[in-house]
């Protein structure tokens, strides 16, 4: 499976142990940057190539990290297609894709530990949609309103 993977420098730290570690699990990881630490660098400037490039590859899914996660998701979510959750626990990762079948995972670099986050990744990334009919007419509902109200 392909992983878009992205972050700023806020963590960035977190980010260079997850395409380690995700690599070494056997996961095609493509890193959207940053490339170098910059304490000046902007989040928007990695996460929306990473949510586009998830948005265009329908087999892969994203981690998007920052400080918090939550610029990150709001950046991530503003991509056609994108259903990006932010999570900072294992049960969190786990239902927004079970329930809102996301696509991508945002995750706060001073949230948790290294190894946490890991967890919340390995969860985000194995556990399927479950296709649930109340989960998929709320999808569609999202979609529908996406697809009318987006240009």
């Amino acid at each position: 499976m392909r992983v878009h993977i992205a972050t700023d420098h806020a963590a960035f730290e977190l980010k260079q142990y997850l395409v380690k570690e995700l690599k070494a699990l056997g996961y095609e990881v493509i890193d959207h940057g940053a490339a170098t630490y910059d304490p000046q660098d902007d989040y928007p400037t990695f996460v929306l190539p990473a949510a586009e490039a998830v948005a265009a590859d329908p087999d892969s899914l994203g981690i998007v990290l920052g400080g918090s996660g939550n610029g990150e998701q709001i950046a991530a979510n503003k991509v056609k297609g994108i259903r990006a959750g932010l999570a900072y626990n294992t049960v969190m990762a786990r239902l927004t894709r079970e329930h809102n079948n996301a696509n991508v995972l945002s995750l706060g670099g001073r949230m948790q530990s290294l190894a946490e986050a890991l967890d919340m990744a390995k969860v985000f990334l194995e556990t399927p949609f479950s296709e649930d009919p109340r989960h998929m007419r709320r999808i569609a509902m999202l979609d529908a309103y996406e697809e009318e109200h987006r240009k």
